[in-house]
C-alpha cells in the first residue's frame, strides 16, 4: 500500500470512528413543525467525486424541487462533475466541492468542511445512508429538519425498487414528511435520473451523430469500459457485438470511447470520443438504445433519458441498475446472450 493510500484509509477510518454515534442524539422535531412553503434553502451532502453518484443524486434533487416549490438547494459534493450534471437545474444555486485529493490540497478540504457551519439550512439531507462524512456534515450544519440518511427497510420494502441507491433517499424524504405530518404519498412514483437537456443540446447531439453515422437509419450505441471486475473481456464484447450486427441489420451501431481511447471490440464499429459531459448525454439521446456495463457513462445514458441497458456481473444491480421507462438491467451470470437480445427487442420494437 503506498503512502497516500495509508493516509487516506487512516482519514476514512478516523471518520467511520467519528461518525458511529452521529445522529443519535438528534431530536425529531414536532409534528406539524413542517411548512413545506416556508423551506427556502436546503442542503443536499454526497461527497462522492464519481460521475455515476452525482447522476445517483439527480432524483432526489429533483424530489426536493417538487416537495419544497420555494427552496433554493445548495449541493455538498466532491470534484467538478456535478457543474455539468445539475446545469440546467436553476435551483440548484451552489455547488460546495471537496478537492478530489484532499491531502494534497488540505486547506481547501477543511475550508469546504468550515463553510458548512457558516451557512443556515432549514433541511440538511444526507444523500448516501452509507458516507460517513456524510452524516458528520449532516451533523455540523445548521438547519432545523435533517435527515442522516438510516432507512427502516420495512417502511417500504414492499415499493417498487426500494433497494436501489438512487431510490431509498427518495422513500426516505417522504417518510420522514409524513411522519412530521406533511400530506405525502410515499409510494408515489420516484423520479428518474435526468440532466435535463435542453431542445439546443439534444439538436446539437443530433448533429454530431450524424457526423458519425448517417442520419437515415437508428442508432444502437455501446461502450464497452468499466472499471475492475465490471469490465468485460474483448472476447465476451467481441461476441456480443457480432450478435448485434446479426441481429439489427437495419440498424448504425456505433461505440462510444472512454477518455483512456479503449475499444474492446478492437475499434471495428464507428465511434466517437467526448470530453464534454452534456455532449456526450444529447449524443446518447439521439440514439435509439445505449448498452453499457455498470459504470458512471451507463448512468450518464439513462439520465439523459435514452433506453439504457445495463450489463452486471459482480455488483447488486437492485442498487444500481437504470431504472425507468424502457431501461433495463441484464444479470449476465444467470442469463445468457438470446434472453439480451429479446430484452433489447423489446425496447426497440
Amino acid at each position: 500500500m503506498s503512502f497516500k493510500s495509508r493516509i487516506n484509509h487512516i482519514r476514512r477510518t478516523v471518520i467511520w470512528n467519528l461518525a458511529k454515534g452521529v445522529g443519535n442524539s438528534y431530536t425529531e422535531p414536532a409534528y406539524g413543525s413542517c411548512d413545506v412553503l416556508k423551506v427556502k434553502k436546503v442542503l443536499i451532502i454526497r461527497p462522492n467525486h464519481r460521475l455515476g453518484n452525482q447522476l445517483l443524486l439527480t432524483p432526489l434533487v429533483q424530489e426536493v424541487i417538487d416537495v419544497f416549490p420555494n427552496c433554493e438547494i445548495d449541493l455538498f459534493v466532491k470534484g467538478g462533475v456535478a457543474h455539468p450534471v445539475f446545469e440546467n437545474y436553476k435551483e440548484v444555486v451552489n455547488v460546495i466541492k471537496l478537492p478530489k485529493r484532499p491531502w494534497s490540497h488540505i486547506v481547501k478540504y477543511i475550508s469546504s468542511w468550515a463553510s458548512i457551519k457558516q451557512r443556515k439550512y432549514d433541511f440538511v439531507i444526507n444523500g448516501d445512508r452509507t458516507s460517513s462524512s456524510g452524516r458528520l456534515l449532516t451533523q455540523i450544519a445548521k438547519a432545523d429538519f435533517k435527515i442522516f440518511g438510516e432507512v427502516d427497510d420495512s417502511e417500504f420494502k414492499h415499493l417498487d425498487g426500494y433497494q436501489h441507491i438512487s431510490i431509498y433517499p427518495v422513500y426516505n424524504l417522504r417518510l420522514y414528511l409524513k411522519n412530521l405530518g406533511v400530506n405525502i404519498q410515499v409510494e408515489n412514483k420516484v423520479p428518474v435520473l435526468d440532466v435535463k437537456l435542453n431542445d439546443q443540446e439534444i439538436a446539437k447531439g443530433k448533429q454530431v451523430l450524424n457526423g458519425v453515422v448517417p442520419g437515415d437509419k437508428e442508432t444502437i450505441c455501446i461502450y464497452t469500459n468499466a472499471t475492475g471486475d465490471k469490465c468485460y473481456s474483448e472476447e465476451w464484447w467481441g461476441t456480443f457485438y457480432e450478435r448485434l450486427l446479426k441481429e439489427y441489420p437495419d440498424y448504425n451501431i456505433i461505440e462510444m470511447l472512454p477518455i483512456e481511447n479503449i475499444s474492446k471490440i478492437n475499434f471495428k464499429s464507428p465511434n466517437f470520443y467526448s470530453q464534454d459531459i452534456r455532449e456526450m448525454a444529447a449524443i446518447i439521446r439521439n440514439t435509439s438504445v445505449f448498452i453499457a456495463a455498470d459504470n458512471g457513462v451507463m448512468h450518464l445514458a439513462s439520465a439523459s433519458l435514452a433506453p439504457t441497458v445495463g450489463f452486471f456481473s459482480v455488483t447488486n444491480m437492485e442498487m444500481y441498475k437504470p431504472y425507468g421507462s424502457k431501461n433495463i438491467g441484464l444479470q449476465t451470470n444467470k442469463t445468457n446472450i438470446d434472453y439480451w437480445i429479446t430484452a433489447i427487442d423489446n425496447i426497440l420494437k
